[in-house]
């Protein structure tokens, strides 16, 4: 009997200490967040405004949203603040040189409001964002950093409250008109004869150039998924443009072309480029056009993008 009540009394502080433990996931502290969609450094690409612009202002507008997060919409209103800080742009340069971004100019942006209230029942409060570029140096980067300052009945997001709006001044990134084509059983050392049909995949479309740096861009391929890209650096001096390199994405390359066994069998080559030469911006604009040889399925396939502005 003796053991017994001393086996049942070790039981219960057993059981009374797992009660006292805390859940891994604690959701009474779970509260309501105030955060700007798609805001933060991990949005810090998306951000980019790349767009060429519409009238003489190069006009260019963007949507800026406040979402109010948890479980369930807030059950009282929430008044939401937001402002420029350009204090940002010295602490982002710091932490990360591929860039030196500078403040906007006064007149070059503009902001509908600054204040906005996110009725009870609701999680979305919209702002719009209006640039005009051609206020802009295309030679500089800029930096709009917008901040949710405030939000009555919500705490603000740690991570997702500064909007890094960034114009990179490089002179290629914009929307271009593109053509692929795609030839069949061509490849290295036998590339299609000039006025050869192209056979398989090829198309005409609309792509965006994306700026990496000021002296370095992206843009796609149109083979096989159209997500891997080309990365094309080059240097600039005294307004003309030389030492151009081109190479496809090594890590779009890992993820879309070798575990489909596509191989790349001739690496790009921009057609027409004389490395011995500096060209012009307009002359440039003419070497926009790549090529390189794969074989997929075993079959040789000869590539070539060409991207007009």
């Amino acid at each position: 009997m003796k053991k017994l009540i001393i086996l049942l009394g070790v039981l219960t502080v057993s059981l009374t200490s797992c009660l006292k433990d805390k859940p891994n996931v604690d959701f009474s502290n779970l509260g309501t967040f105030a955060e700007i969609v798609h805001a933060g450094k991990p949005y810090f690409g998306e951000a980019a405004i790349t767009d060429p612009g519409t009238g003489a202002d190069l006009t260019i507008t963007r949507n800026l949203q406040i979402n109010v997060t948890g479980q369930y919409a807030p059950t009282k209103d929430v008044a939401v603040t937001i402002a420029v800080d350009n204090s940002i742009i010295a602490t982002y340069n710091a932490s990360d040189n591929s860039n030196v971004y500078e403040a906007m100019p006064t007149g070059s942006y503009s902001i509908s409001a600054t204040t906005a209230t996110i009725k009870a029942g609701t999680r979305l409060a919209n702002f719009t964002v209006t640039f005009k570029k051609a206020m802009l140096d295309p030679a500089k980067s800029y930096m709009l950093p917008i901040v949710l300052k405030s939000a009555t009945n919500a705490s603000l997001s740690a991570n997702y409250s500064i909007k890094y709006y960034h114009f990179i001044g490089n002179d290629f990134a914009g929307d271009y008109t593109w053509h692929f084509r795609r030839y069949n059983n061509y490849g290295v050392g036998n590339p299609p004869p000039a006025g050869t049909a192209p056979s398989g995949g090829s198309f005409d479309d609309v792509v965006t150039i994306y700026p990496v740096t000021g002296t370095h861009f992206q843009v796609t391929s149109g083979y096989y998924t159209a997500a891997v890209n080309y990365d094309v650096s080059y240097v600039k001096a005294g307004g003309l443009f030389s030492k151009f390199t081109i190479a496809l994405n090594a890590t779009d390359v890992a993820r879309d072309y070798t575990p489909n066994n596509i191989i790349v069998t001739q690496a790009p080559v921009i057609v027409g480029y004389d490395d011995t030469k500096s060209y012009t911006f307009a002359e440039a604009l003419k070497l926009l056009h790549f090529q390189y040889a794969v074989t997929g399925s075993g079959n040789a396939r000869w590539i070539e993008d060409t991207y007009v502005p």
